[in-house]
């Protein structure tokens, strides 16, 4: 109202509308929407429409009489909002009727919709956006409003300049979207079966998003003929049946909708209550704004990724048809940024927050990883070892060649720079490359560290690495089970667990032939590494490793433990050792001491602060003692009534993923309560 220039960054159905809208009815003139899809336009311009408002649009749908009438009804002052795609309204002929309108009614403002589109760093760059900034050289005086629900610093940085915004009023706000669950799932040859299942088990419509059209086609096709109303969207369809499809699916004559990224782009549903991606995002950004589309009502909703390393290849191939190199390193630094996303063990809230720039505490309690943690490290010395580490590189190298001193790597880069003679150089042989990289990315999440956004993803020291360096910031670091590697002290060019994985890989391709698929079908790379470090040596202890579910357990079990247990008698000196790895009957250090405070009458939460943990790490270590065994009352935590009805849940479904027990049980029932039932069930059926 102040006439000032905006950027305004809400989530999606957080309100963008109404910042523009409501001031058009308020203030004499009309109000331009740049608005980049004629679907969308039509969409708002009809909801206006109903709601009494004088709105309209122009763009290519529209035959010349209709264009003319109702640009004759702009000079007549009888419309407030004019909605105008971004060629339409650079066109040479178009920029002349709105110096009419602006000499006959006056031009309030313009107001630029989804306007991370203008700038080549965001995740949907259009170049007719970047003309818009005829508008200010033309009307200077009429305030530009710019509105997106997701942008970067870059991006926001970039919008401003690239539209010529004077001094804007800037307003973010939070990107947090409660209502939404987030989680990941490895795709396998179940997950069509899997899909399905979220289907039958959701109460409403849903999107799901491919990388390729042929992918879109299969999934329509197979939805169809299951009997479920779905309907392809990609830019292969033409115009008509294209937007014949998106119509029929926000008016509800369609559930699900398959489609590339070229949907959705603010489609007003508010009701959807499901978001998959079939395929891995391209980028943070994009998967925030796709995934952003559940839920515009408040109202609970599912976002999915199912994650296939060779999703990553497609990807980088329509990278590397970019022309500008600059562009190339930037889209695939966004693209590690993902893959870190999906492979992150933490607060899967805490990393997509973190990259808008807001800071989150951390366990949402609405994502897979905060509803079932990982065990949490102490790593501060580790840390203290990294940051240092990129200390003495003076702060110009990436990840890659910090994990490369700290493992006292003598390659050339290494050499070149003279990094072989820093104090830091080979401190870091005791860990892994894996579990370095595990730690400097959750540096990144945590905000303890930070890397340029320029596709070289140089790492930067901040305010809180120095306090971590000086001992005043603890740091602490979920452990996923395939980091936690069995020990091997013999000859070590002959470790078991890379004997192991070979001879894994050879039983695959066996059973790959047998069954004329492909091996990764079987199996990924990333199972069978995990195989192979926790060789463990019954079923129970298989079924435990991520990414083999009940089916393939069933499947390939015998086949599996048998080369396992043929391995390690063929190399028994590591044998005894590995033996005792398995035997997780025994405490861990840290359940030990959770045990001696609980057996001292502390609750949770005071066992929690006693030991500076989250108290979902307690439960998660009280848990872990009731299944070995050890002295847990869980009357404690559950009432009796609730025990019997969750052990009886637990009979009948067997152990199966604790948001299915959630779901099969009702909301009278807290996860922590089936968390605690559920580990008694197993100590049970472990005896």
């Amino acid at each position: 109202m102040q006439n000032r220039d905006l950027l305004v960054i809400m989530p999606t159905g957080g309100g963008k509308s109404i910042c523009f809208q409501l001031p058009a009815l308020m203030k004499s003139g009309l109000t331009v929407v740049i608005s980049p899809l004629i679907a969308l336009m039509q969409d708002q311009v009809e909801t206006l429409q109903k709601n009494g408002i004088a709105a309209t649009f122009l763009n290519s749908s529209l035959n010349q009489y209709q264009i003319r009438t109702r640009e004759q009804k702009i000079i007549d002052g009888k419309v407030k909002l004019l909605y105008i795609a971004p060629e339409k309204l650079v066109s040479g002929k178009f920029l002349p009727f709105l110096d009419l309108v602006e000499h006959e009614v006056g031009i309030s403002a313009f107001a630029i919709d989804e306007a991370h589109c203008i700038s080549e760093w965001g995740h949907d760059f259009r170049p007719e956006y970047s003309k818009l900034k005829v508008l200010r050289v033309r009307l200077p005086h009429v305030p530009i409003f710019a509105l997106t629900a997701t942008a970067t610093d870059r991006v926001r940085n970039d919008i401003i300049i690239k539209l010529g915004l004077r001094q804007p009023s800037i307003h973010i706000a939070s990107f947090n979207r409660q209502n939404l669950y987030y989680e990941v799932r490895e795709k396998n040859r179940n997950t069509y079966r899997e899909i399905v299942d979220f289907i039958g088990k959701s109460d409403g419509p849903g999107i799901i998003y491919c990388l390729t059209r042929k992918q879109v086609e299969e999934i329509a096709f197979k939805l169809q003929h299951d009997s479920i109303s779905a309907l392809p969207y990609h830019a292969g369809l033409s115009d008509k049946v294209r937007t014949q499809n998106q119509t029929k699916f926000i008016q509800g004559d369609v559930r699900v909708m398959i489609a590339t990224i070229a949907f959705g782009m603010g489609i007003n549903k508010p009701d959807v209550r499901f978001v998959i991606h079939y395929c891995l995002p391209r980028n943070l950004e994009s998967y925030y704004q796709e995934s952003g589309r559940a839920g515009r009502d408040g109202e609970l909703s599912l976002c999915a990724i199912f994650f296939d390393y060779s999703d990553i290849k497609t990807i980088e191939w329509s990278i590397n048809q970019k022309n500008n190199l600059q562009e190339q390193l930037i889209a695939k630094q966004q693209l590690r940024q993902m893959v870190d996303y999906v492979e992150s063990t933490i607060c899967r809230r805490t990393i997509q927050l973190g990259y808008f720039g807001e800071q989150f505490a951390g366990n949402c309690g609405n994502c897979d990883n905060c509803l079932n943690p990982q065990p949490v490290e102490d790593w501060t010395l580790e840390a203290m070892k990294f940051l240092s580490c990129v200390a003495r590189c003076k702060e110009k190298f990436g990840m890659s060649h910090i994990i490369d001193v700290l493992q006292g790597s003598q390659n050339q880069k290494v050499m070149r720079y003279k990094h072989n003679e820093l104090s830091t150089h080979g401190i870091g042989k005791n860990r892994s490359i894996d579990e370095w990289r595990n730690l400097a990315r959750s540096l990144l999440h945590q905000g303890l560290l930070t890397q340029t956004d320029d596709g070289y993803s140089i790492l930067k020291l901040n305010h809180l690495s120095w306090k971590v360096m000086r001992q005043q910031r603890q740091v602490k670091l979920s452990i996923p089970i395939r980091l936690q590697t069995t020990t091997y002290h013999g000859n070590p060019k002959v470790r078991i667990a890379d004997i192991l994985l070979n001879r894994l890989r050879s039983l695959r391709r066996e059973l790959a032939d047998q069954q004329s698929v492909q091996p990764h079908v079987i199996f990924t790379d990333s199972v069978l590494e995990l195989i192979s470090q926790v060789q463990p040596q019954t079923k129970e202890k298989l079924g435990e490793i991520s990414g083999i579910d009940s089916h393939k357990l069933y499947q390939y079990g015998d086949s599996l433990l048998t080369e396992i247990r043929t391995c390690c008698q063929e190399h028994n000196s590591s044998l005894s050792l590995i033996q005792v790895k398995q035997n997780n009957n025994h405490p861990s250090s840290t359940e030990l001491l959770t045990l001696q405070l609980y057996q001292q009458s502390l609750n949770i939460k005071q066992i929690a602060v006693q030991r500076n943990l989250h108290p979902t790490t307690i439960i998660y270590h009280l848990c872990k003692l009731i299944e070995k065994n050890q002295p847990v009352d869980i009357n404690h935590f559950v009432s009796k009534e609730k025990q019997k009805e969750i052990l009886q849940s637990l009979d009948s479904l067997g152990d199966i993923s604790m948001k299915t027990i959630k779901e099969y049980l009702g909301d009278s029932y807290s996860y922590d309560e089936i968390r605690f039932v559920r580990s008694t069930w197993r100590n049970q059926n472990r005896k």
